[in-house]
């Protein structure tokens, strides 16, 4: 059966093989040497549905971030509820992102060859039932709580690492770049929208808990969506036009692969350090800000739910905005500059995380000054950071065969995660109980712990700025070389970009 180019790609364009491997055996979800090893994979995907599954995964992608966020907008109900300390409190999302990260390659693994539609499905299927089960737990039952949101991340790291690369294999180029746009601008926006809805759920019923309840009900809906209306196209499909030959290779191979792909390595390393700052302000910016007012005197502190969550409605609708602007400046300005400057990407995101660090330092140090200009900086710093969200994806599409995408994104999360935001809330939780012993009685050094805590984050924003420096130096020859290992010839072995080959280019 032949199958039909994918959106965004011309029917007039020279059909490449896809040779990944030196072995000459078909595995599950290929096409080799003619012959059709899944029929699901070949059928005609229209322009029409493939842009149908794209709002599918953007809408599950929203409920993901969603319930990630839902906790952080209601942590000082949680807090008072179970009577925990803030390191504790951290490890809520740290044992999420923990699991989410330790399965992440396991995903991988099984994206790259196995039906990716049925594994979303699946790991869907647990997010809602183990969402749903945590708004049940009982004040005597924390440990339950914890162990809840470890369940969730396997649902989610079941999704997170698959659905980019089916945006990946339904489009190209230019119109990928803005599929993926349109995919990552819903991290903010949902990570935004859990922090309202949890906290206006929380405030309207007096009980945090029924913040958790609404997801799983539209979870329910996207798992019914996804399972209709999303396709599981052909691996490469956008890169080759429909006509792939792709060898079968072992995971050792796919990892020695990536490992060697200079642009992949410090590009996941700049990201790492994008997650580290995103997930701990995320999970501790409401409670911080609580607790500047506290010791300005504009509110009394916490002693018994429902507690004042005003903050958490603010922060989330400032996310929601400045996720929108941002994403939608970073894709532009990709899309305008790449062609005049091969290494365009990797340097509008070093520019975001240099940019931002000051901006969320000055808000930091001015939240017990003023709120208002606090939110300012804090908008600015978000606008900025989110220039990266969608190029980070692109890049990684781009530099790395159709093949091994999956394993890439999973790789990708698994070290973001084990050194960003998987152990951020936790490590800023710990550091302000330690500082917190000097006077615990007092209710400034309780904000002043916290705030000298979050102080690491803008210089970790430093340090993933001068990682996507580093990217900017290989990833024109990287990205040539996936291209020749697309079209079957072999690749140029990578050298760092310097000023004459960016001419030259």
């Amino acid at each position: 059966m032949e199958i039909v180019p994918p959106a965004g790609t011309s029917d007039g364009d020279e059909k490449t093989h896809l040779h990944s491997g030196s072995k000459e055996t078909a595995h599950y979800g290929t096409i080799a040497n003619g012959q059709v090893d899944n029929p699901a994979e070949t059928t005609v995907i229209s322009p029409t549905r493939a842009y149908i599954a794209v709002a599918v995964l953007c809408y599950v992608n929203l409920l993901n971030y969603m319930d990630r966020y839902t906790i952080a907008g209601v942590l000082l109900n949680i807090q008072t509820y179970f009577n925990i300390k803030d390191s504790t409190a951290g490890l809520l999302q740290t044992v999420f992102i923990c699991s989410f990260m330790l399965l992440a390659p396991v995903f991988g693994y099984l994206g790259d060859r196995y039906n990716r539609k049925f594994i979303m499905v699946a790991g869907l299927a647990v997010w809602i039932v183990t969402t749903l089960c945590s708004s049940f737990i009982t004040e005597s039952y924390f440990w339950v709580l914890v162990l809840m949101r470890a369940l969730v991340g396997t649902g989610e790291a079941s999704y997170c690492t698959i659905a980019p690369t089916i945006i990946g294999d339904l489009f190209t180029d230019s119109k990928r770049t803005l599929m993926i746009s349109f995919f990552y601008i819903f991290i903010p926006v949902g990570s935004g929208l859990g922090y309202i809805v949890g906290s206006g759920i929380a405030s309207a019923t007096g009980d945090w808990r029924w913040a958790l309840r609404l997801n799983p009900i539209l979870g329910a809906v996207g798992l019914v969506l996804l399972l209709f209306f999303t396709p599981n196209p052909p691996r490469g499909a956008s890169d080759s036009h429909g006509e792939m030959h792709i060898g079968q290779t072992s995971y050792l191979e796919d990892i020695k692969y990536l490992m060697k792909n200079r642009s992949f390595v410090w590009s996941s390393f700049g990201v790492t350090a994008m997650a580290f700052v995103t997930g701990a302000l995320a999970f501790w910016t409401p409670v911080f800000l609580s607790r500047a007012q506290v010791t300005m005197g504009l509110r009394p502190p916490c002693v018994q739910k429902p507690c004042n969550t005003s903050d958490s409605l603010i922060f989330g609708a400032i996310t929601v905005v400045t996720g929108i602007v941002g994403v939608s400046l970073g894709s532009m300005m990709s899309r305008r500059f790449r062609d005049r400057v091969p290494n365009a990407d990797p340097l509008i995101c070093a520019v975001g995380m240099l940019t931002s660090a000051p901006c969320l330092f000055i808000a930091i140090i001015l939240a017990s000054t003023s709120i208002p200009v606090t939110y300012v900086f804090i908008g600015i710093g978000e606008t900025l950071l989110s220039l990266n969200w969608a190029i980070i994806a692109d890049i990684l599409l781009y530099v790395v065969v159709p093949t091994r995408r999956a394993t890439a994104e999973a790789l990708q999360i698994m070290v973001c995660h084990l050194l960003g935001d998987a152990g951020s809330p936790y490590l800023l939780g710990v550091m302000s109980d330690a500082l917190r012993k000097y006077n615990p009685d007092s209710q400034t050094w309780r904000f002043r712990s916290l705030e000298y805590s979050v102080l690491v984050c803008p210089f970790v924003g430093v340090l993933g700025g001068l990682f996507f420096l580093m990217t900017a130096l290989y990833i024109s020859e990287d990205r040539k070389a996936a291209q020749l290992l697309t079209s079957g010839e072999p690749p140029v072995q990578s050298v760092p970009m310097t000023a004459d080959s960016q001419a030259a280019a």
